[in-house]
């Protein structure tokens, strides 16, 4: 994810990844087995790093503007 971003398409990204995360969070409720489960919390974990990330290329983007 080193591609260079706009403000726009990281707030899109952000945006995509969140209705990835509710998705999933309702997905591991559903499910049953301990095999499910952990395959779900792989993903949301997975989901929740790259968020994490966005937000904070986000956060520098805002401080580069000031």
């Amino acid at each position: 994810m080193s591609e260079m971003l706009t403000r726009s398409e990281l707030d899109q990204r952000i945006a995509d990844v969140e209705e990835n995360l509710r998705v999933l969070i309702e997905l591991a409720a559903a499910v049953s087995g301990p095999a499910d489960e952990e395959l779900a919390n792989d993903r949301i974990q997975e989901q929740q790093v790259l968020l994490d990330r966005l937000i904070l290329r986000r956060a520098s983007l805002e401080f580069d503007e000031d």
